[in-house]
């Protein structure tokens, strides 16, 4: 939930990224989505998720979660002779629904495929005006050299797009999993 979103005072960009994300839900319907950067386990998902609950709770919207890599596999699957699932049975409510969370874009080697597949989803939704929100890793400029960005990982004009689509809030801190996974560990 958002209320759960842990945050400490001294890092200023997980406050705001918070407090943002509320301010995006008081003023909801907007006509851009949100775009989350930063390192592993900063929570861009646990805020992306928690958006999407309150928008389905609170606004009645239709929304769907999905991992990049997880919907990239299930459209491979469905090429399957023997799959149940069509591509199209896949892809349809990844389209139509009213908010979907794409998470972790860009985790997948960028092959011409992934970024068709990327492509053809991105464009679809922003045609139809929907709101997607979508977290990665990877940020706009390297935090070390030789570290690839976003482009890199989906291709300029995607990136381009994703500049007109959303918002990006990029957010910095200490990978969260680590610390409590430490805390637990201890005897």
């Amino acid at each position: 939930t958002l209320e759960s979103y842990e945050t400490k005072k001294d890092k200023r960009s997980l406050v705001d990224a918070k407090n943002y994300v509320a301010a995006f839900l008081e003023k909801y319907p907007l006509d851009f989505g949100l775009l989350f950067l930063g390192p592993c386990g900063v929570g861009k998902t646990h805020l992306a998720v928690a958006l999407l609950k309150k928008l389905i709770s609170e606004r009645l919207e239709r929304g769907l979660f999905y991992d990049f890599r997880d919907l990239l596999r299930a459209i491979q699957l469905s090429w399957n002779s023997v799959s149940q699932t069509t591509e199209l049975q896949i892809l349809g409510p990844v389209l139509e629904v009213d908010v979907l969370v794409l998470d972790d874009l860009g985790a997948n080697k960028p092959t011409d495929w992934v970024r068709e597949t990327m492509e053809h989803i991105i464009n679809c939704r922003y045609n139809d005006r929907k709101l997607t929100i979508f977290t990665s890793n990877y940020l706009d400029a390297p935090a070390r050299q030789g570290e690839e960005t976003l482009t890199d990982r989906i291709g300029a004009r995607l990136r381009s797009r994703l500049h007109e689509m959303c918002k990006v809030i990029e957010i910095r801190g200490d990978d969260f999993r680590r610390e409590i996974r430490q805390v637990n560990y201890r005897f």
